[in-house]
């Protein structure tokens, strides 16, 4: 069967209900501009590491490709919009405005990261597709709720792109910039150095009464935290806290978590801070001709190569570990990041 047909030759296509409609109508430029927003987010999901942040994107994905289906067939149904679909968006919205102070979008100069930069432009895309989609109401009508989505869209890929631009690497000139004189410029101001660095950590770390390791009331704010971030995602987990010489410091169990997921998410937690690395990584290097290979024979069975356990950091200090177990792998590691991202919120 041939790629090619001839039958848009004449500048024309067909729509469910309608032949012979013109590329030039408006809701062909809609389905064309939701088509282009679609591949701009399938570049994206290239660059994220987080199975969780993808599977959302491809919800979306799915979502536009049913907005699309309703455009061509607007009399269907089933290619309505529905308004928890819109809250779906709206729940991320609100967990990343959580994370941190996100700036208002006319200081905005997009390209601090590659990644936030390619999510810059999927909103761009995605603010002309609701434009395309509102002269499609005004001349066609469309779905209400596709109008809502495509609204709410726009603002996640926005919030999206401020969250990564805090957890990315910035985008560094290739060359110093010389002054008009051709002489080469002056530092402005010293690098602060990693020993310089370190030694400020551990100031701070004395002034918050840490001492070098997590308090029993920062790992309760943790827990807390990781708690209501596993509901949110439907997940039944066991949260263990231990200090950074492995001793436990706080476990919590959630309602309906399976029996076995306690020992295994205190063995999380005291594999991270033994290996000094997470048990994501560990699983990578313990298995055959790795460096770490027959790991998880050693030390009394304690040490566990499945994903869900973090050291818990401040600079380059270790003062805690992080357990969790109560799904897969990538789920428990997901939700361990989240854990890292707010660390700083709880000490």
């Amino acid at each position: 069967m041939s790629i090619y047909t001839t039958n848009g030759d004449k500048g024309t296509t067909n729509l469910v209900r309608t032949k012979n409609v013109s590329k030039s109508d408006d809701r062909i430029q809609l389905v064309g501009t939701i088509d282009e927003l679609t591949s701009h987010l399938g570049l994206i999901k290239t660059m994220m590491d987080k199975a969780e942040d993808i599977h959302f994107l491809e919800d979306i994905q799915k979502n536009l490709n049913t907005i699309v289906s309703g455009v061509a067939d607007p009399f269907n149904r089933e290619f309505r919009t529905e308004d928890d679909q819109t809250g779906q968006l709206e729940d991320e919205i609100d967990r990343l405005d959580g994370l941190f102070s996100c700036p208002k979008e006319e200081n905005i100069l997009p390209g601090s990261s590659r990644l936030s930069a390619e999510l810059d432009i999927a909103r761009a895309v995605a603010r002309r597709a609701e434009r395309d989609l509102a002269a499609v109401s005004v001349k066609f009508g469309a779905d209400n709720g596709a109008k809502k989505y495509m609204n709410r869209l726009s603002d996640y890929l926005y919030i999206m792109a401020r969250y990564t631009e805090t957890t990315e690497q910035p985008v560094q000139n290739q060359e110093e910039s010389r002054p008009s004189g051709g002489k080469e410029a002056e530092p402005v101001a010293a690098v602060q150095t990693p020993a310089t660095s370190e030694a400020v950590i551990q100031e701070v770390l004395k002034r918050m009464g840490i001492q070098g390791r997590i308090t029993l009331d920062s790992a309760k704010r943790l827990i807390d935290k990781i708690e209501q971030e596993a509901a949110r995602r439907g997940k039944k987990a066991v949260i263990a806290v231990c200090g950074p010489d492995g001793n436990p410091i706080a476990v919590h169990v959630m309602d309906g978590a399976f029996l076995v997921s306690f020992d295994v998410a205190t063995k999380k937690a005291y594999t991270a801070v033994a290996v000094k690395m997470s048990t994501k990584e560990l699983s990578i290097l313990a298995q055959p001709g790795g460096t770490f290979y027959g790991v998880d024979k050693m030390d009394g069975g304690r040490i566990v190569i499945f994903g869900g356990g973090v050291p818990l950091k401040v600079g380059d200090t270790i003062i805690g570990g992080l357990g969790i177990s109560g799904g897969t792998g990538e789920e428990d590691h997901s939700l361990a990041e989240y854990a890292l991202s707010v660390l700083n919120e709880v000490l």
